[in-house]
């Protein structure tokens, strides 16, 4: 049986981590920034549901990696005193992780758009 009063409260703490992030990261409101530009490019050429469907999934594997790089952060953050020589390490693989998927939807970004711009 669902509790009604525990998922509003599940979304709740969610809307909050969410509206956290985005204020505190940077990198998170450049992100959303390029997906609405690239989502109106999509709108612009009327790409394909294939191509959407590419798309969002990219650019939510970049979203989702941003933010799950921010929770890392924060919790190796908290270990720094006891575990500082991973530290630093942690936080590289996890930037390094942002940046594979940025990369990877770079690259299907121009799979997509290159041949609508070029005709």
């Amino acid at each position: 049986m669902i509790k009604t009063k525990r998922l509003i409260k599940s979304f709740t703490y969610a809307f909050r981590g969410f509206k956290k992030t985005f204020q505190e990261e940077q990198n998170l409101k450049i992100q959303s920034f390029v997906a609405v530009i690239v989502a109106g490019l999509g709108v612009y050429f009327h790409i394909s549901h294939t191509e959407w469907l590419f798309l969002v999934l990219v650019i939510g594997l970049v979203l989702l990696m941003e933010f799950a790089n921010s929770a890392v952060e924060r919790v190796t953050d908290v270990l720094k005193p006891r575990i500082h020589d991973y530290v630093k390490e942690i936080k590289d693989i996890m930037a390094a992780a942002v940046l594979l998927a940025s990369i990877m939807a770079v690259i299907v970004g121009l799979i997509i758009f290159l041949p609508y711009l070029v005709n």
